[in-house]
């Protein structure tokens, strides 16, 4: 057998991206309990209804606070997975760095915990819930010039039987390990026919090779960038909300700052010193003190505020900068595990 190997490269990149974090996969599924009706469903002619008057669409079988449970959840554990982790190559799946794996998992596990006991409980009401809807339906099927027998025909088959209600609903949660093969191993050959067929196999590995390379090169960058552009915005807002306050700077705004510093500590995988470096100089020089004392001591607000500036514009030259440097360390980490393997 004969083998294309993996760029050398590529596979630091890959190595380093392995060590530092997993990606995770997060489905919430529930019955949305909405129904598209058609101008058959109100006994009209589809040929005499215009789109451009008449749009029947999808319309609501139970009343939205039903199922608002499910959407607060989903749209919880949406927002959690997407502040603790990174979109991976085009999202076929979102990086989560090493330190926050375990808050993410905890976290998501108590939405999860939740999900099933208000899926319990919707389980439980959904009899008469889909009585009393089916009454409202009635009673606004016979308001109706149309056909209300059909209307209420076409409602009535639009609701899940209460057995199979359960199987609308879960909260799914995947972890994976990002993984490439070292090889394509290719078979011992015969023939011009197979070796053409060889062929075709290694060029197409090659250019697996050239697009991972690029593929990952362009997720280290992103997360680099994005993490220096959301300190600027963070400095831009905090500037914006001291100057539109009358008394100062209040604690839970030198709060959030060191509870960015924390988190931009745990989702900085691929290494940003610089920027790292600048921002716990920013809570050593300024966040040591209280909002208080900030009030209260002659020229400490100018002192916050110049920070801040700097704070900023070193962040938004640092996001319109290349982020080389950084991509280049952190492909040293996946070659020192290299190395020493070998």
């Amino acid at each position: 057998m004969s083998s294309v190997p993996t760029h050398p490269q590529n596979q630091r990149l890959l190595d380093a991206v392995c060590r530092r974090g997993v990606l995770i996969s997060t489905s919430v599924r529930y019955w949305r309990g909405c129904k598209r009706l058609n101008p058959e469903d109100l006994g009209l002619d589809s040929s005499q209804v215009s789109d451009r008057l008449i749009q029947l669409g999808h319309k609501r079988l139970i009343p939205r606070d039903a199922l608002a449970p499910f959407a607060l959840i989903e749209s919880r554990a949406h927002a959690l997975v997407e502040g603790s982790s990174f979109p991976f190559l085009g999202g076929i799946g979102r990086f989560v760095p090493n330190p926050r794996l375990a808050d993410l998992t905890d976290r998501i596990e108590k939405l999860r915990e939740e999900f099933r006991e208000a899926t319990l409980d919707f389980v439980a009401g959904y009899g008469p819930l889909r009585e009393s809807a089916m009454a409202e339906w009635r009673q606004a099927a016979h308001q109706m010039n149309g056909s209300a027998e059909r209307l209420i025909a076409t409602i009535e088959q639009s609701f899940p039987p209460a057995g199979d209600i359960t199987k609308r609903f879960g909260f799914e949660t995947r972890l994976f390990q990002i993984a490439a093969p070292d090889s394509i191993r290719l078979e011992v050959v015969e023939g011009i026919e197979q070796l053409e067929i060889a062929e075709d196999r290694r060029r197409i590995a090659d250019d697996a090779s050239r697009r991972m390379q690029a593929d990952l090169d362009g997720f280290i960058r992103e997360c680099v960038s994005s993490l220096r552009e959301e300190t600027a915005r963070l400095a831009t807002e905090v500037l914006a909300t001291i100057d539109g306050s009358e008394n100062g700077v209040h604690q839970r705004t030198l709060n959030r700052l060191s509870t960015f510093i924390d988190s931009f500590r745990s989702l900085n995988f691929a290494g940003d010193q610089q920027l790292e470096q600048t921002l716990e100089r920013f809570r050593r020089d300024l966040l040591s003190r209280s909002a208080e004392d900030y009030r209260n001591q002659p020229g400490a607000m100018a002192t916050l505020t110049e920070g801040l500036n700097r704070l900023r514009e070193n962040a938004v030259q640092l996001a319109r900068a290349d982020a080389r440097d950084v991509l280049l360390r952190f492909g040293q980490m996946g070659g020192r595990k290299l190395s020493a393997a070998s």
